[in-house]
């Protein structure tokens, strides 16, 4: 009888059972600020690429402002479709885009909502802007300027300086 309490078959089922629901847990914690951080890194990539070419791009090369949107837009797309990564589809995207090479200089803003998931949820109201229907809002502000406020003249006049 003694030999059958002490033995030690079956204590690592057991023990899997303690553990697994404690590292799923973990692993789920660690999934929405992963989904939410690429979502932004496309998001700043995008706005900074969309700043530089209209910073950049020369008169009639590009076209309408909607040419711009639609450029950021094809970035926004690495981004999947699903609601922890953003919500809405390609609907789920606010873009302000503003600037010219006549202004020396350029912004975009883009905005977008991502359900977080059940767990995650009490910590993203306390870590970040929510919305109404409850959704953490990821918002990114991106600015450049191609040429300094001192710097006077223009290509001709510098060109003919050397």
């Amino acid at each position: 009888m003694l030999a059958v309490a002490l033995d030690d078959r079956g204590q690592a089922s057991v023990e899997a059972a303690l553990l697994l629901p404690s590292l799923l847990v973990v692993i789920g914690l660690l999934a929405q600020p992963v989904c939410v951080c690429y979502t932004r890194c496309v998001m700043e990539a995008a706005a900074g690429e969309a700043c530089r070419l209209m910073s950049t791009a020369t008169h009639g090369t590009i076209g309408s402002d909607s040419a711009y949107e639609s450029y950021v837009r094809r970035r926004l797309d690495a981004v999947p479709d699903l609601d922890i990564f953003h919500r809405g589809g390609d609907a789920g995207w606010e873009i302000e885009l503003s600037g010219s090479v006549a202004e020396h200089g350029a912004s975009a803003h883009i905005r977008t909502t991502v359900r977080p998931l059940p767990i995650v949820g009490l910590l993203a109201v306390a870590a970040g802007d929510m919305d109404e229907a409850g959704d953490v809002v990821v918002d990114v502000s991106v600015a450049t300027t191609t040429r300094p406020s001192w710097l006077e003249g223009g290509y001709g006049d510098w060109s003919s300086s050397w």
